[in-house]
């Protein structure tokens, strides 16, 4: 009863402004009965829709804000850093000391309902008081099953297997319930404070020899993962926060953990495109506003680097998969890349945009900022980078100011949650 409380009295205070969401058939929010934006600040640029979230006009705007940003201020807006405990003060200094894109909250930083949302609440005084009108990026992996880092805060959703399981029993209503189910999990997040979610799971496992994705796999064929992946992608931007399809090119084939090596997978160009790849060509095509890209190194691209340091996988990923939105790293904590010098500036001069959780997030931004004073990032490159993640979060604010979150939105994760257990158990 205090978690519906809170979050119902957040919801309703925070967006007090905004109309009461209705639905559709499908559970998802009618457009035709979405209200009219009311200002100028709600208003979407007026040229047209990018195929990854934002209109050209929010991607221009974004241009202009970072035109004339310091080395230091354009480093931070690159990063998504990690900090250490639970103390919200903690958190709001490092976003404005750093200016950095935001945070990503785990269970290490999570004690309860209030003092998540305090937490989320300080990254956005950080921004307001750093001059940044735009939102934070404030993330959690929150794919449900084993990942879930709001435990005894959010609504516990299956693992993510449990979603192509049920297109694979019933392919239209399948889709139809991962979709409401990515709906409600993003509207939840949204209560509690959260613009971003470290999900969908778009890797094709290949069962038991793989060690790292199993269950966090909707399935071992490519065609349901790529039914999930898409259904998903639509069911978070609907509800405004923004999604992140991982981990391109697909981590579910190796049988290594990234977390403690740098696994190798073997597959030839022609097998990935035939497998792998097959649930991200979905999810981009659904609309996917963000990419993760793995720490592992594909035999295809270049033996010898994690796909993250790897500019010939951004390649693919851009030119071979037709995606123009955010590619952000998987955590930069992890054994995969910490043999590596400098991993972040090597990340992003191969094509990264967002540098997620660095080992050391204050050793990380000063890196990043003497290299582009250096030039070794080129200032052009910076700028596409950080241009990209504002205008994401500039339709990720356009969305939620026109979505609101329902004061019963615990009981709809939940009902949305026991569809899916239902239909994919």
């Amino acid at each position: 009863m205090r978690l519906r409380l809170l979050l119902a009295a957040a919801a309703t205070a925070s967006l007090a402004a905004c109309a009461v969401e209705t639905s559709g058939p499908s559970g998802d929010p009618s457009p035709s009965q979405d209200r009219a934006p009311s200002t100028a600040a709600e208003e979407a640029p007026a040229t047209g829709p990018l195929g990854w979230g934002p209109t050209a006009g929010e991607l221009d705007q974004a241009r202009e804000l970072i035109a004339d940003w310091d080395s230091d201020r354009l480093a931070g807006q690159l990063i998504v850093g990690r900090y250490a405990g639970t103390d919200p003060a903690e958190v709001r200094a490092l976003v404005e000391k750093l200016h950095l894109a935001g945070v990503c909250v785990t269970s290490d930083n999570v004690a309860d309902t209030d003092q998540v949302m305090a937490t989320t609440q300080a990254v956005r005084d950080a921004m307001a008081a750093d001059g940044r009108d735009f939102p934070a990026v404030i993330g959690v992996d929150q794919e449900g099953g084993t990942v879930s880092h709001l435990r005894g805060v959010a609504t516990d959703f299956p693992p993510f297997a449990s979603a192509g399981a049920a297109i694979e029993a019933d392919r239209k209503q399948g889709r139809k319930v991962v979709r409401q189910a990515s709906y409600a999990m993003a509207m939840e997040l949204r209560a509690l404070g959260f613009t971003w979610v470290f999900a969908p799971v778009a890797d094709v496992t290949i069962g038991a020899a793989d060690p790292t994705i199993g269950s966090r796999s909707p399935s071992e064929d490519p065609k349901i993962a790529a039914r999930a992946t898409a259904a998903a992608v639509k069911g978070f931007n609907a509800a405004g926060v923004v999604s992140t399809t991982k981990h391109f090119p697909g981590h579910g084939g190796v049988t290594s953990d990234s977390h403690t090596s740098l696994p190798v997978l073997s597959s030839t160009f022609a097998e990935l495109e035939k497998h792998d790849l097959v649930p991200f060509r979905a999810g981009v095509q659904a609309g996917a506003p963000a990419v993760m890209m793995s720490h592992i190194a594909v035999e295809a691209f270049d033996a010898r680097r994690p796909a993250s340091l790897a500019p010939a996988a951004y390649d693919v990923l851009r030119d071979t998969g037709g995606f123009q939105g955010i590619a952000i790293t998987d955590s930069m904590g992890m054994g995969a890349v910490m043999g590596f010098d400098q991993p972040g500036i090597k990340a992003l001069v191969a094509g990264a945009d967002l540098l997620l959780m660095p080992a050391d997030t204050a050793k990380t931004h000063a890196a990043v900022s003497r290299a582009i004073e250096s030039g070794r990032i080129p200032r052009e490159r910076a700028e596409e980078a950080a241009a990209r993640v504002i205008a994401v979060q500039l339709w990720q604010q356009r969305i939620a100011a026109n979505k609101q979150v329902p004061t019963d939105v615990v009981e709809k994760a939940q009902t949305a949650s026991d569809k899916l257990a239902d239909l994919g158990g």
